[in-house]
């Protein structure tokens, strides 16, 4: 006779995917049931630390697993592609923005320059302190990039858990302002997309996942060339570079770049899992674009500049279109002749 305590520890093993739960199922009830009395199995539960064991457990066999069916593997090295993108998309943001800033206030008017720096030094200790840590913190993304290429998994977890930290403050910051909506969607999506970031690295990177790999070329050229092209797309159109204008650049750079890619050497290019990851990135950056342009023309921004990101945004859409497209006919593909 099933009794109430087993019912509940097969209940909460549901979250462990079908193929594992075949081979596994029974044997970790039996596990789980070992000595424990029969006439206490309609009074218990299972341990809150089982739980959450069995979560982690359905977490790493639904990313990729030892032994997971071709589904699983691809959804799991999605998800690391998405996070690693990410993680170099943001580094090259705050290196560049940094040294953006750096270099304007080298040679900006003796004025301007000691108005920018009042921001850290005009409100005492505690608030300057305050705007030098918020001002670093973005930087900590090139660690946690570097750091997870060199499969240092809790390190990169943890700078990139720094670096998202900034975003929750703007956000609480305009919510305690009682500043327009707009301007707080448009804060609150910049948050969620940093920390959907570090999310993915939680989730994507587990003990079982293989190391990091950048498929494009070395990490360090990728990051050094990321970031020259965010600058570049920043100084050659400085009237038109609004803040969402170097990250949509980037992203189509490298989206363009993997679908000529595709069209030069197909048989190089079929794993599915590098254009969905892209397409997930564009979409990321789709939305801050979109909302980035609402912003603008709110404020009653230049033609010239709603033009020129209701553009940008468009080459974003039918970019992600396009790898979302070929990324699905790719994994279509697998899983049939998987």
């Amino acid at each position: 006779m099933t009794t109430l305590l087993e019912r509940r520890y097969r209940t909460v093993l549901r979250l462990l995917p079908s193929y594992y739960r075949t081979e596994r199922e029974e044997e970790m009830v039996e596990a789980y049931l070992h000595g424990i009395d029969e006439r206490d199995r309609d009074e218990l539960r299972p341990a809150w630390g089982e739980v959450a064991s069995i979560a982690a457990l359905a977490l790493r066999t639904r990313m990729g697993a030892a032994g997971a069916p071709a589904r699983y593997a691809t959804l799991g090295a999605v998800v690391r592609l998405f996070a690693l993108l990410s993680v170099l998309l943001q580094a090259a943001s705050g290196l560049t923005e940094q040294a953006l800033f750096l270099a304007w206030v080298r040679g900006a008017p003796a004025k301007d320059r000691e108005m920018v720096l009042m921001g850290f030094t005009g409100h005492g200790a505690p608030a300057g302190l305050y705007e030098v840590v918020r001002w670093l913190l973005p930087l900590a993304w090139t660690v946690a990039y570097l750091a997870l290429l060199r499969d240092h998994r809790r390190t990169a977890f943890a700078f990139a858990a720094l670096a998202a930290l900034p975003g929750l403050a703007s956000v609480t910051q305009h919510l305690g302002g009682g500043q327009d909506p707009l301007a707080v969607s448009f804060s609150l999506t910049t948050a969620v997309f940093s920390w959907l970031t570090v999310l993915a690295l939680c989730c994507g990177f587990h003990r079982d996942a293989p190391p990091a790999r950048l498929p494009l070329s070395s990490p360090g050229l990728v990051l050094l060339g990321t970031c020259v092209l965010m600058g570049a797309s920043t100084v050659v159109w400085p009237g038109g570079a609004d803040p969402e204008w170097a990250g949509g650049a980037a992203f189509i750079a490298a989206a363009a770049g993997w679908l000529i890619a595709r069209f030069r050497s197909p048989q190089h290019t079929r794993d599915p899992a590098l254009p969905l990851a892209l397409a997930a990135l564009g979409l990321a950056v789709l939305v801050e674009r979109t909302l980035g342009l609402a912003f603008l023309a709110d404020a009653q921004a230049p033609g010239f500049l709603l033009t020129a990101g209701a553009v940008q945004a468009g080459v974003i859409a039918a970019l992600a279109a396009a790898l979302t497209t070929t990324g699905t006919r790719g994994l279509t593909a697998r899983w049939r002749t998987g």
